[in-house]
């Protein structure tokens, strides 16, 4: 009974850090475009113009700005729910799949999107998360991590439909870059985990 109540408060004050962390974020992503509108769109030249060297370094703040309130509000509640159990693998991890599906979702759209178009918002993030947390048991073995797999799926399966060019107005290149960024994060963070170790 203690060590079950022991794990369960373990969890929560590890929720709380990343409430106040994905939830800054979120919050940032809601300033930024408030004063994007109040600016006239003057943040959109911060997103990803395909093949242009000079937008390299937007790799980095396309994620966090988007064209409009409704492209906002489509991201804001998987960016929290999927960040959120992304960061109860541990902060570590987080930093690793957020930044490994910030750089492969930023640079598929770099080297692949249409030209003369920019790319921004953080659903090439979201992706990331997505991935992430659908293949992860698959390398850790652990039951729990699974259930979670089938849980996210069941929620958000339909979503993995974004990767494929069925609308001209939604960046599939940054959808998928971000896919295999959490696909990546995955095998690199949990391939090695002491579950999966095979005794010879």
């Amino acid at each position: 009974m203690s060590t079950q109540t022991f794990a369960d408060r373990r969890s929560l004050e590890g929720f709380k850090p990343g409430l106040v962390v994905v939830g800054g974020l979120l919050a940032l992503m809601w300033v930024l475009e408030i004063i994007d509108s109040a600016s006239f769109h003057a943040l959109d030249q911060f997103g990803i113009v395909a093949r242009q060297l000079g937008s390299i370094p937007h790799v980095l703040t396309a994620p966090w700005l988007h064209s409009g309130y409704p492209h906002l509000i489509s991201n804001s509640v998987p960016f929290l729910i999927l960040g959120l159990l992304t960061w109860l693998a541990g902060p570590g991890r987080w930093l690793a799949v957020t930044l490994t599906s910030i750089a492969t979702s930023g640079l598929v759209v770099w080297l692949i999107a249409s030209p003369h178009t920019i790319t921004l918002g953080a659903s090439g993030l979201v992706f990331g998360y997505l991935a992430y947390l659908l293949v992860r048991g698959f390398f850790t073995h652990n039951i729990w991590e699974i259930v979670l797999s089938v849980a996210v799926f069941f929620f958000y399966g339909s979503t993995l439909l974004g990767i494929l060019p069925t609308d001209p107005g939604v960046s599939w290149q940054g959808h998928l870059g971000g896919a295999i960024g959490g696909v990546l994060a995955a095998k690199f963070l949990h391939s090695k985990d002491p579950a999966v170790r095979r005794v010879v």
